[in-house]
């Protein structure tokens, strides 16, 4: 579902590299979870992914559309929900979602539909005719979800989806995210909390400085490190500190 090949990409002016020589295949039916420090490359990668970031060096493909030789392709087959929580805001969450139903060619009437599920589903259906810039943070993300997925995109991209989320909106879109693969869709998500990652995820990629240091399941991560935990494996592969009391 998602292909990149020796991409890498370096900071402008500099040669430090923001990523370098990355290779990683996330298959179809799989929850990737792609995890590092601040200022790993996770954030950059995405953006290449999705398109909003150029790149000189590497291949990107998503369910086989090159994103550099066929954006539109691609990008039809994306649902991209970022981590800044950034919005039109001097629409109505209506306006809004109707605006990302016009992007991606949704038909009027299997958008109604969508859009009801999906606000019953998130608890906005009260303020979906409300101007965003009135919204809560919680509530910007979850209306930034809505318009990411209207178009059943078959690759979620999702930059810390979960920042903001009230518990039940968290538990309702981490189940989301599980169905979503059990027909064969894939979601590639970036997380600080490990805890998530480690229940949710069937493989993860972590990240240092631009390199992916490590790639596998749980079970491999328990097969390498015999009963260490994904924290405790985290911050040994990204050169943290495990400290005990």
């Amino acid at each position: 579902m998602l292909q990149i090949e020796n991409l890498s990409k370096q900071y402008a002016n500099s040669g430090v590299y923001a990523v370098e020589n990355l290779n990683l295949t996330v298959n179809p039916g799989e929850i990737f979870g792609f995890l590092g420090p601040n200022g790993a490359g996770k954030t950059t990668t995405i953006k290449m992914v999705t398109g909003i970031l150029p790149y000189r060096y590497g291949r990107i493909a998503v369910a086989g559309a090159d994103v550099r030789q066929n954006p539109i392709e691609a990008k039809k087959n994306i649902g991209y929900v970022p981590d800044s929580g950034v919005v039109y805001d001097k629409l109505s969450g209506a306006e809004y979602l109707n605006f990302m139903a016009d992007v991606y060619g949704v038909p009027v009437a299997a958008r109604r539909d969508k859009i009801g599920a999906l606000l019953e589903t998130f608890n906005l259906q009260d303020a979906v005719g409300n101007q965003i810039r009135g919204y809560s943070h919680g509530m910007k993300q979850k209306i930034v979800v809505i318009g990411a997925l209207l178009h059943d995109p078959k690759l979620w991209v999702l930059d810390e989806p979960l920042t903001g989320l009230d518990p039940q909106s968290s538990f309702d879109l981490k189940r989301m995210m599980r169905k979503h693969c059990e027909v064969g869709n894939t979601v590639f998500f970036s997380t600080h909390v490990l805890e998530v990652a480690e229940k949710l995820c069937d493989r993860i990629g972590i990240v240092n400085k631009g390199r992916l240091v490590f790639i596998g399941s749980m079970k491999d991560i328990k097969e390498w490190k015999r009963d260490e935990s994904l924290e405790q494996v985290f911050l040994e592969v990204t050169g943290g500190k495990a400290q005990e009391n």
